[in-house]
């Protein structure tokens, strides 16, 4: 259930109105938006007198809100979320290019991929560290010390740094070293994870689900924004379905449906998607066309001989020729890179 205040509603009208939903032991958010203040109600609303409310001077109109989710939800906070990572906005005019390799396997690799991917015009690196794989025998990533070479390619670059976390366990190198914690496919729905990283207020790129609908990953944002942690980017990166010509089948349709249903920015991953290096400029370019704010790439210096997903990974020289046609289109839709 949400109140939507009358424009004009003062401070202490406002805060009458949470005074009273309070009463019924209910919790609220406030959404200070630019034409009104929406107070969203969470809990169990049936305790609640919608015609206690609707009395109150200020109080324009009240509405139940359908969906499972509340704080994700755009009637809750009906402008867009913007998540600033080190003057990088997510969630902006501008679209975000995340790029860098998989995997990181060693500090001249991903520091060489970080400076080229940073003349070309992206706005972070990323890179895994912990790499969880579907065979036990695959490499599983550099852990601890490929955090310490994101760090020293960041100090290089001076690209802030996206990684993926695994586990729990490692949470506090995380926010010591990352500026940017994914939450990847596999993991969309550990709830012990996402209540954990709900608690620092560190931003998250949370990935879909490859068998998630948009409401599942919608629920999986508001177990992070229930813990207290408003700084969330969403990441399309294809789903299963009967086609298996790609490694995944990219939704594009997924990116307006999310803007319409939440306010959290969503980027788009078309390497994953895709899992073949010569889609991803094409995707890209959808993407933006679709409405991302972001998209993340794939970049290895040697896709050949990579230690993870170098099918799907394109070299620093093709992220270089890429680039120029995602600012034209960007600018195209009113947007910029």
């Amino acid at each position: 259930m949400i109140v939507i205040m009358k424009p004009g509603a003062l401070p202490r009208e406002r805060d009458a109105v949470i005074a009273v939903v309070k009463g019924y032991g209910m919790d609220v958010h406030v959404s200070e938006g630019q034409e009104c203040t929406i107070i969203g109600i969470i809990g169990d609303t049936s305790k609640v007198d919608r015609e206690r409310l609707e009395i109150l001077p200020a109080v324009d109109r009240v509405m139940k809100v359908q969906e499972p989710y509340k704080k994700a939800s755009r009637k809750f906070h009906p402008d867009n979320t913007v998540v600033d990572i080190q003057g990088v906005k997510f969630g902006s005019k501008r679209i975000v290019v995340i790029a860098g390799p998989c995997s990181v396997e060693s500090l001249e690799q991903v520091t060489l991929i970080a400076q080229r991917v940073c003349s070309a015009g992206a706005s972070m690196i990323r890179g895994g560290a912990y790499k969880p794989r579907t065979s036990p025998y695959s490499f599983q990533g550099l852990e601890e010390t490929g955090l310490e070479y994101l760090k020293a390619a960041k100090r290089k670059s001076g690209l802030p740094v996206v990684s993926e976390i695994v586990s729990s366990r490692f949470l506090d190198s995380f926010i010591q070293n990352v500026d940017l914690i994914q939450i990847g496919a596999r993991n969309m729905q550990n709830f012990d994870l996402l209540k954990e990283v709900g608690k620092t207020g560190k931003p998250v790129l949370l990935k879909r689900g490859p068998s998630s609908t948009i409401e599942e990953m919608l629920m999986s944002a508001e177990y992070i924004l229930a813990g207290g942690n408003p700084n969330i980017i969403l990441c399309e990166r294809g789903i299963r379905t009967f086609e298996n010509y790609t490694r995944f089948t990219l939704d594009l349709s997924a990116i307006p449906a999310i803007k319409r249903l939440s306010h959290l920015p969503v980027v788009v991953d078309p390497s994953h998607s895709s899992g073949m290096a010569w889609m991803v400029a094409d995707l890209s370019r959808a993407a933006i066309a679709a409405g991302a704010d972001g998209i993340m790439i794939e970049v290895h210096n040697d896709p050949a001989n990579a230690l993870c997903d170098g099918r799907q990974s394109i070299t620093p020289d093709m992220f270089e020729e890429l680039m120029p046609s995602l600012k034209a289109i960007a600018s195209v839709v009113g947007r910029e890179i």
